[in-house]
């Protein structure tokens, strides 16, 4: 037993790191994505899409892969600088933002599955604007005391970095959450597969006229609802992933409706714009998929209401329990009164001499 017990451990631990290692890789090589975007310091940008790959790892294979986030972020700014120290405290707070998400999430009962209308709003409110506070407040900070930023540089740095954690969020998590439970569907209609390759290239088509230097972000809005409502969440997560993603560019190059226009106050029309995209996308996949559990419940009730009825109406009156209720013998169980309310009689009868 003590072998096989060390055995279960070593592999475990084996396993355990190895997913730490894939998380840090996952982490630097999606930072170093992100930073192609970058607008203050080459290292703050407006889409972070580690913090999402955080969050979800943590909510998926739990906390203990805590080391993989804190390995990644400092691997990636320790080419960054300013000083080893600030390196230190920027991976602090890289690692403790999603950890500290993770553990608000846990604590509402936030299920992966994103199919509650709860489950969307925490994963917005607790998951993405307060959990990636942590991390925006300690880098502005560390950096501002490293000497590498004024003190009028500090909101705008923060609402960058706050806008790029929380985007990550918002826009990677739920992807990834719902690649985890992705199967291959099942006797699909043609028709299904058509409206999907439309609603890929609509989003594409859009996209391309948001990044333009008219201000239409607004033509985004439609096919959010529209993947929501057909889809559900497998629609609207990458829906609202590209739909974000296009806003991004579109900042980053000052284009649009944040052409002229200070850091910060493109930041907050960037974050207002990038919640409500993915406020619209969640909210609305939820209510369809909290709909459609109800329809498939009242179903489930109507068909076990008509087999009652039927047996009542061919004359078992013998009470109908739940599924998977029998008596020992293959057979639903009865109320013990009534059998022996049926059975009692015939007994005496077989037994009496005048019978």
């Amino acid at each position: 037993m003590p072998v096989a017990r060390q055995v279960r451990l070593s592999r475990s631990g084996a396993v355990a790191v190895l997913e730490i290692c894939t998380l840090a890789a996952l982490y630097y090589g999606s930072a170093r994505l992100g930073l192609l975007q970058q607008l203050v310091r080459g290292q703050v940008t407006p889409l972070w899409p580690p913090s999402g790959i955080a969050l979800a790892a943590l909510l998926l294979r739990g906390p203990r892969l805590w080391p993989g986030i804190a390995l990644g972020a400092f691997l990636v700014n320790i080419s960054l600088g300013p000083s080893l120290p600030a390196v230190l405290a920027i991976a602090a707070g890289n690692t403790v933002a999603p950890v500290c998400s993770c553990a608000l999430l846990r604590r509402v009962g936030f299920r992966t599955e994103l199919g509650r209308l709860r489950d969307a709003l925490a994963l917005i409110f607790l998951g993405a604007f307060t959990g990636m506070l942590i991390s925006a407040t300690t880098g502005s900070g560390t950096l501002i005391l490293a000497g590498v930023l004024n003190a009028e540089g500090f909101w705008p740095t923060w609402s960058v970095w706050w806008t790029g954690d929380a985007m990550g969020v918002l826009v990677v998590t739920p992807v990834l959450l719902v690649l985890s439970s992705a199967r291959l569907p099942k006797e699909v209609l043609p028709l299904r597969w058509v409206e999907g390759v439309l609603l890929a290239a609509a989003t594409v088509g859009v996209g391309v006229v948001e990044a333009g230097n008219a201000p239409l972000l607004f033509l985004g809005f439609p096919l959010l609802i529209w993947a929501a409502f057909r889809f559900q969440l497998a629609g609207a997560a990458p829906c609202a992933l590209a739909v974000s993603t296009f806003a991004i560019i579109t900042a980053g190059r000052g284009a649009g409706p944040f052409s002229h226009h200070d850091l910060l106050t493109s930041m907050i029309t960037l974050q207002a714009f990038n919640g409500s995209a993915s406020l619209t996308a969640l909210l609305v996949a939820a209510v369809i998929s909290e709909r459609n559990e109800t329809q498939r419940e009242i179903a489930r009730a109507c068909g076990q209401l008509s087999a009652m009825v039927a047996r009542i109406a061919g004359g078992d009156h013998r009470p109908m329990l739940p599924e998977g209720c029998d008596d020992g013998e293959g057979t639903p169980k009865e109320d013990k009164g009534a059998r022996d309310d049926r059975d009692g009689p015939a007994d005496t009868r077989k037994s009496s001499p005048h019978a």
